[in-house]
């Protein structure tokens, strides 16, 4: 995994090779060191997603507490105010006391969920302490297992991410269980259905106001739209007195296209109006949702394995790579990583390389380039081969061309 970056012409490398007495001391483990570090930058997602998930969990438990604490302290002060009889006293704090009961067994459960999340956090965290230069290439194994139970959870390969995670036992690694609570929004939504989502919307309505999110309020349009389709009018302007009025001094434009629906119905051939019922309206709104997810939980947008790919890609995209003869060792010449490296910029190629058609083998120095009579460019070493197997004949590969090769060394001296 770990790959040590090549000399190139202007590196004291590729000039000259230092005698062992004048190489500074331990100068390849700070290298590696100063690797490692840079590496560890990358991994904020790594500590943030846990983390997130563990203040959520407990300010779920917060809002349990003080909604419970509130009804008891209210029927405690109704008891005490009203002129009740001694046994309706009794079956009232009886009443009272099974609440409480329920809310204790609610905080152990909370109590227990606050521990393996905390857990999960020292985990990620020993897990980062733990990477050293003796350990490096195993952590670096880990590490890639990470990122394919992530790309797995991304695309809905739940089952086959779980797996993996329990054979390579780095389940407090993962963020399984976060990506399994947006898979039930997503299922709902793919099945046209947005309560799952409006109850996602309010766990975390804090976080979407702050950041002006306008999901929830797209949910609610969407069901306003549904309640038109079934030809309920009344329900839908009952449902928009209710749920949608509140939004009328933000997003008043959109509420007036949307409530001409009452008058267009779903088979209108108006294409403005039209639009709102077609079926990629749910597939807007399932994308719109795991963007959501990903900002909450501050994820990356892209799966780690894409970006991961295209930080390589970045470097080997040239233009060569998008033409007919790309050589199949060029990754780029796969469709599947063109349409990954597609917006990234070429590579900047200070020095050119020249590699050899034949034993993919850079042409320099030690192995200097050949001219075929044909204008065909082949490595010293690709040809000696081909003469020493020929009685020193070669044949170019590309055109066919059958020459001598001591008349090329020839022409290459003169």
């Amino acid at each position: 995994m770990e790959i040590d970056a090549l000399p190139n012409g202007n590196s004291p490398a590729a000039t000259s090779t230092p005698s062992p007495a004048t190489t500074p001391a331990g100068s390849t483990p700070v290298s590696k060191a100063g690797q490692l570090s840079e590496s560890l930058k990358l991994e904020h997602q790594f500590l943030r997603v846990p983390f997130e998930h563990y203040k959520k969990t407990i300010r779920a438990n917060h809002r349990v507490v003080e909604k419970e604490m509130s009804s008891v302290i209210s029927g405690v002060s109704q008891a005490a105010d009203g002129d009740l009889s001694q046994d309706d006293a009794v079956s009232h704090l009886n009443s009272l006391v099974s609440r409480l009961q329920g809310l204790k067994r609610k905080l152990e459960e909370g109590n227990l969920a606050e521990h393996l999340q905390a857990q999960r956090c020292k985990a990620r965290i020993d897990h980062l302490e733990s990477v050293d230069l003796e350990n490096v290439a195993e952590w670096n194994n880990t590490r890639v297992k990470r990122i394919l139970v992530d790309y797995m959870l991304r695309m809905s390969y739940y089952e086959t991410a779980i797996k993996l995670a329990q054979s390579s036992n780095i389940q407090d690694l993962v963020d399984i269980d976060v990506f399994q609570e947006a898979k039930k929004v997503i299922d709902a939504l793919r099945n046209k259905e947005v309560a799952p989502a409006l109850a996602w919307c309010a766990d975390n309505k804090s976080k979407l106001k702050r950041s002006k999110s306008k999901f929830e309020f797209q949910l609610r349009l969407q069901e306003f739209i549904e309640l038109v389709r079934d030809g309920n009018s009344m329900r839908a302007i009952t449902y928009t007195r209710k749920y949608l009025a509140p939004w009328g001094a933000t997003h008043l434009k959109e509420l007036q296209r949307v409530f001409a629906t009452l008058a267009f119905r779903s088979n209108t051939e108006c294409l403005q109006y039209k639009a709102l019922f077609e079926p990629k309206q749910w597939d807007f709104l399932m994308d719109q949702f795991k963007q959501e997810f990903c900002r909450i939980y501050g994820m990356t947008l892209e799966p780690l394995l894409n970006i991961y790919m295209q930080a390589g890609l970045s470097a080997l995209k040239t233009p060569f790579c998008y033409e007919d003869d790309c050589p199949k060792e060029d990754p780029l010449s796969q469709e599947s990583f063109r349409k990954l490296a597609s917006p990234l910029p070429f590579s900047k190629q200070h020095h050119s390389k020249l590699v050899c058609y034949i034993t993919k083998e850079i042409m320099d120095t030690e192995n200097p380039p050949l001219v075929l009579p044909n204008g065909y460019v082949y490595s010293t070493k690709a040809l000696e081969e081909m003469a020493s197997k020929n009685n020193g004949n070669i044949t170019c590969p590309r055109s066919g061309l059958v020459c001598d090769y001591s008349e090329v060394v020839k022409a290459f001296i003169s």
